[in-house]
């Protein structure tokens, strides 16, 4: 299309998105699944050994990458992200301690085939659009249990 027809795109690749509106009761999204749950006294499982890493970025941070996408990148892909994976265990620990709950870590089953690690490096969208992500992961994890806290009040 872009040949042919003139068609402006841009690609993002995006990590593992979080934030506030995400769907707690959905079968992905660890950080509003494990929220939902602590926030209603429900106990969290983790998946294996909850080594499994994850680049996380808040979506207030890809949202802004998409602005910028409006006046620059055009014809390019892009990786949006940290380039650091944190480990579910570390999510775990992290919303326990932003919601004060007293659940315990449990671990089930791993699931089959599940990747272990997964970053991307965004340097691309650092030097095309002048992106990087800006919200840290404990401020975006506190973010997200203070939207979805008056859920379970």
């Amino acid at each position: 299309f872009a040949v042919n027809y003139g068609l402006n795109y841009t690609i993002f690749r995006y990590p593992n998105v979080y934030g506030p509106r995400q769907d707690p009761l959905g079968e992905a999204g660890v950080v509003s699944i494990f929220t939902g749950q602590m926030l209603r006294g429900i106990q969290p499982i983790i998946n294996g050994d909850g080594e499994q890493e994850r680049d996380y970025v808040f979506v207030e941070d890809v949202a802004c990458a998409n602005l910028m996408a409006l006046s620059d990148g055009d014809g390019e892909a892009f990786n949006l992200g940290w380039g650091t994976g944190t480990s579910v265990k570390t999510v775990f620990h992290c919303l326990k301690n932003i919601i004060g709950s007293g659940v315990e870590e449990v671990h089930g089953p791993p699931k089959l085939g599940e990747v272990r690690k997964s970053c991307l490096d965004a340097s691309k969208a650092k030097r095309i659009l002048g992106w990087k992500p800006e919200v840290d992961l404990h401020e975006g994890l506190a973010r997200t249990v203070e939207f979805l806290r008056p859920l379970y009040a």
